[in-house]
């Protein structure tokens, strides 16, 4: 890899807004606000709206939706193709 041209690879806590939790990983993107960890060190912040732990996919409340009852109501009302 050629030095200097890469963003500097570090630690950064992740704070999710709706769902109040906030969790350290490494990341390339950076922030001016800090927070100080469990571990007593401080880190760059970066608030996002939706994490795992918020997303309805994630908490198990997806909704899944009717796809088969929308092609049966499809048919029904343009027929079925190819069925001249």
């Amino acid at each position: 890899m050629k030095p200097g041209i890469h963003p500097s690879y570090g630690p950064v806590v992740f704070r999710d807004k709706a769902a109040r939790s906030a969790f350290l990983t490494r990341s390339t993107m950076t922030s001016d606000k800090t927070i100080q960890w469990e571990d007593g060190n401080t880190y760059p912040v970066v608030d996002v709206e939706i994490s795992n732990v918020s997303h309805p996919f994630y908490t198990g409340t997806a909704r899944v939706l009717d796809t088969a009852g929308r092609v049966e109501r499809f048919e029904r009302r343009y027929g079925r193709r190819g069925a001249h």
